[in-house]
């Protein structure tokens, strides 16, 4: 193959496809990017990791239509040391890739094309569009909760699902045990009958890297086992977390009576600075509720104590919670509007937090004791 690609494309296109691929591989082809250039001015990047596979096509002058596999890494590293503005020549041929720009000359070995492993995505049977925006909000307002506990592999994901309520929605919803987070978004046409999944965490990483780019709307694709997103010159496919998302709608208190409205800010401020002396291991911030008084304090053997008024609207009879300060700063960071809701039980029971009634996402947060 031989062809000739601005360095400013190039770069852009490695920036998306090589960070799918592991820094150790066993297999060595899994290091590398396949380049494809085709006769109709265009060239295919790809790689995988086996789970994950992303295809980028960008614009390129094609002298010899050819294929060929690359070390991603080092191709990234070069395009990203190119002078600006320049035009790289790629030309592959007997085990080797040529790459010129300006003045440097770089010489790569390369591996066959048809070692390539290509993740077959068989049949895709729902089929549906979300608006990139609705999708970033969904993965940023769930993702902070996606577990790392690799024995619960069956929560290191985000769980999607359909479901028929007053209006048919859509849910995702990710959770470590500890805290959840769900939002609710419009049933979108097509998405009917889906069958519930879980996104992988790398798939969600990698998705929203490339929705940041995207203006318009995303194609969504799924079976049971893959799920394929359309992003423009992009197209992320993953295979799903082959596992049961446990029923979280248990977890989510319906009868807690008491209830706390307070400026987001000023809370996720107060507990940010008395968290300053909590130790690594426990994170505890002690809330003390008093009629209109909320007093946040952390104590520590090591440290000493802290304490701050927050000021806050609550009219229920008083009483101490403690939580984990960075899942509380997690989901307060979170919070767009001017107040937010906290509806309490007991020092015991799960807190439900969220801006109002009205908004798509809520939050569960387990309390901790003090």
């Amino acid at each position: 193959m031989k062809a000739t690609i601005e360095r400013a494309t190039l770069l852009k296109s490695l920036s998306h496809v090589q960070s799918v691929v592991e820094r150790r591989n066993t297999i060595p082809i899994l290091s590398n990017v396949l380049l494809e250039a085709s006769a109709d001015g265009t060239i295919r990047l790809m790689a995988t990791d086996l789970d994950l596979q992303i295809v980028e096509s960008v614009e390129a002058a094609i002298d010899q239509p050819g294929a060929t596999t690359v070390s991603a890494h080092t191709l990234f590293d070069i395009a990203r040391k190119l002078p600006e503005g320049s035009q790289v020549e790629l030309a592959a041929a007997d085990g080797k890739m040529q790459i010129n720009a300006g003045r440097a000359r770089f010489n790569l070995s390369t591996l066959p094309r048809d070692d390539f492993p290509v993740i077959a995505e068989g049949e895709l049977p729902t089929k549906f569009e979300l608006p990139a925006q609705t999708l970033r909000q969904i993965i940023d307002k769930t993702r902070f909760a996606i577990s790392t506990e690799e024995t619960r592999y069956y929560l290191n994901g985000i769980f999607l699902h359909v479901s028929d309520e007053a209006q048919p929605v859509l849910k995702a919803a990710a959770t470590d045990g500890h805290r959840l987070a769900r939002v609710t978004v419009a049933r979108p046409d097509g998405a009917e009958g889906m069958p519930d999944v879980i996104v992988p965490r790398k798939c969600v990483g990698e998705l929203r890297k490339l929705l940041d780019e995207v203006d318009g709307s995303v194609e969504v694709s799924l079976s049971a086992t893959k799920i394929r997103f359309g992003l423009g010159s992009a197209v992320l496919t993953s295979k799903l977390i082959d596992g049961t998302f446990p029923d979280y709608s248990r977890v989510i208190p319906t009868g807690n009576d008491k209830m706390l409205k307070i400026d987001p800010r000023s809370f996720e401020e107060g507990v940010d600075r008395v968290a300053t002396i909590a130790t690594e291991k426990t994170r505890a911030v002690k809330m003390a509720l008093e009629r209109d008084k909320i007093t946040l304090s952390v104590t520590s053997p090591e440290n000493g104590t802290a304490a701050e008024e927050v000021p806050g609207d609550y009219v229920s009879e008083g009483f101490e919670i403690g939580f984990n300060a960075r899942y509380l700063l997690d989901i307060l960071g979170q919070i767009e509007g001017d107040t937010v809701e906290v509806h309490l039980a007991d020092a015991a029971a799960p807190t439900l937090i969220r801006e109002n009634d009205k908004s798509p996402a809520l939050y569960v947060l387990m309390p901790m004791r003090v």
